[in-house]
């Protein structure tokens, strides 16, 4: 992979027509390794940042925040990325190194429909008397041979408790297998599990299981899929399907040969040569063993020995295990294996990838570490209809994704009518998904990956819920009357719809002391009464009562120290922008601003 491309376009002026080079800068890269990328030598590049006011060591790390400064200070457009979408760029551009490697599959389906039982057929194990109550407690990942091929089943849990597993286990999915049982057909979970699968994009198998049972039905089962937008091969449609009885093993490889095939036609393949990455699946804290985890290889051969790094964990390979506690030296594309040698136990769902050296790892994990609330501020939304409007002139958004919530199946149906009518030539109305109930955390996670919003008829989120909600950053909207559930659309989707602004109140903190020093101006020295003051809050100044001023921060301090907040009972400095008619006593009190929606 280059480091180097041309951006499309230029800054307006004489120079217009020449494209500014464009800097692929991976995380933690440091000023000398942007002078390498950029052929400069690093005494220049500090001397230009050094005349826009910015002060950078040859080894400091250039932070993302200083990245469009630093780009604007050199006149170059720069790219930050992570390190493992460096790596995975550098893989898929060597074509030639590409080669086939076996399919990851993931089982979904309703609860008691028997994935469990179908994946115990397929690998001829008894895992469910291992299993609580028959029903996957966690996501495990198996191989099995079929033909001399080999294929990597993801056993996700079907029970609504662990919904958040499955939409992690569906990260590394190549085929989903969707099982619903002949004698029972189309139920909730069954629904959530297509929803994700289309959400993700992945191709599906149905599995029409329990066909041994004297009140199977297929075809009723096929009716109602049709009615979920799947539409089996012998009814004519696109989505192959195999009756199956995991119980009396029947039709099994049948089912294998159809995975195979399917492979083939999307043509799956991975990069061997480089260096090994994968999805984190599970972790764990052995009493013996320490951090341990699961992680299933995309590209690259892993070995054991070499350095590693896992969202913000790192190590060194000191063993590798199959799904059989077997020892490996090595472990390829698309298998699953559990690797010893982590600082920490990682996260479910963190990406792993092979580093030089385990001193390169430590550094860039002790980097993102120092990142964590910038990154969560930072964490990429999904569509709200604060943004809808803006984004499509800019013409980034060609369809809204709905999620659909309502209290009975005749709202469902009458809103299904309703809102697609509503989108625009420059925008469509997708939904997602349209079901009675609660709204759930299957519903965000689905939300936040295919970046939806959820609207939700006569029910509303517990407070749970509306924390998940807000931690995924996915808009939730409420309403009681259809009408106001419409017109709130179609007033987004044309542009029209004004939000009520609504302050959070974050910190109150007295004014002490002033102090007047030279060349910066006033200071106001403080104690924090309630809250935290933080940095780049909104704040107001209160004398006697009355507001005198709105504004923002020119500086916080503690102890001489910049900082980014300041909590209760904590004295600071802090200097406001374009004010300083300050006095002893005043309250300056932090706050942030929302736009929020009336519904």
């Amino acid at each position: 992979m280059t480091d180097t491309k041309t951006s499309k376009t230029a800054k307006p002026g004489k120079d217009s027509h020449k494209p500014r080079p464009v800097i692929i800068l991976r995380e933690g890269s440091t000023l000398k390794e942007l002078a390498e990328k950029t052929k400069s030598r690093p005494k220049d590049i500090q001397e230009k940042l050094s005349a826009k006011g910015f002060a950078l060591g040859v080894n400091d790390i250039i932070d993302e925040t200083l990245v469009p400064k630093i780009a604007s200070a050199l006149g170059i457009v720069i790219e930050n990325i992570s390190v493992e979408k460096e790596m995975r760029l550098a893989a898929e551009s060597h074509k030639a190194d590409m080669a086939t490697r076996p399919p990851v599959v993931t089982i979904m389906g309703h609860v008691n429909h028997g994935k469990t039982t179908l994946l115990d057929a397929i690998r001829s194990s008894n895992l469910v008397d291992k299993e609580s109550g028959g029903i996957t407690q966690h996501i495990g990942a198996y191989r099995v041979f079929f033909n001399k091929q080999a294929i990597t089943f993801i056993d996700t849990p079907g029970h609504e408790a662990f919904t958040q597993l499955r939409a992690r286990g569906a990260k590394v999915t190549d085929i989903v297998i969707l099982v619903v049982a002949a004698d029972e057909g189309v139920m909730p979970q069954t629904k959530e599990a297509i929803s994700h699968a289309k959400a993700a994009g992945v191709p599906m198998i149905v599995a029409i299981n329990k066909i041994d049972k004297p009140e199977a039905n297929p075809d009723k089962i096929k009716r109602e899929l049709q009615k979920e937008g799947i539409l089996v091969e012998e009814w004519g449609g696109d989505v192959i399907s195999v009756a199956v009885s995991a119980k009396e093993k029947k039709n099994i490889k049948e089912l294998l040969e159809m995975i195979l095939l399917l492979a083939d036609v999307i043509e799956i393949k991975a990069n061997p040569k480089v260096k090994a990455q994968g999805v984190v699946l599970e972790a764990q804290l052995d009493p013996k063993k320490g951090p341990l985890a699961t992680v299933i290889i995309q590209n690259g051969t892993l070995s054991v020995g070499q350095a590693f790094l896992a969202g913000l964990t790192y190590g060194k390979v000191r063993a590798l295990n199959d799904e059989h506690s077997k020892m490996l030296k090595t472990a390829g594309p698309s298998v699953p294996v559990e690797i010893l040698g982590f600082d920490h136990v990682p996260q479910a769902g963190d990406f792993f990838q092979v580093l030089d050296s385990v001193e390169e790892a430590r550094a860039i994990a002790h980097y993102r570490f120092t990142r964590i609330p910038k990154a969560e501020a930072q964490k990429p939304a999904a569509v709200t209809l604060d943004d809808l409007f803006k984004k499509i002139e800019e013409g980034g958004v060609k369809e809204l994704p709905i999620i659909l919530k309502a209290d009975v199946q005749g709202s469902v149906e009458v809103l299904i009518g309703l809102l697609p009518n509503l989108g625009t030539d420059k925008v469509k109305i997708k939904i997602i998904q349209a079901v009675t109930g609660t709204i759930t955390e299957s519903d965000i996670l689905l939300a936040s990956t295919s970046k939806a919003i959820i609207l939700g008829y006569n029910v509303k989120p517990s407070s749970k819920i509306q924390e998940l909600a807000q931690k995924e950053n996915v808009e939730i909207l409420s309403y009681k009357v259809i009408y106001q559930l419409t017109d709130d659309i179609k007033k987004a989707i044309t542009g029209l719809l004004e939000p009520v602004i609504k302050e959070t109140f974050l910190g109150r903190a007295q004014i002490r002391k002033i102090f007047k020093i030279p060349k910066i101006g006033v200071i106001a020295g403080c104690y924090v009464l309630d809250g935290k003051i933080t940095r780049n809050a909104e704040i107001k100044v209160i004398r006697n009562k009355e507001v005198i001023h709105k504004g923002r921060l020119s500086s916080l301090k503690h102890l001489k120290e910049n900082v980014t907040e300041v909590k209760k009972d904590y004295e600071c400095g802090i200097g406001l922008d374009k004010f300083k008619d300050l006095q002893e006593g005043d309250l300056i009190e932090a706050f942030v601003t929302e736009k929020v929606y009336q519904s």
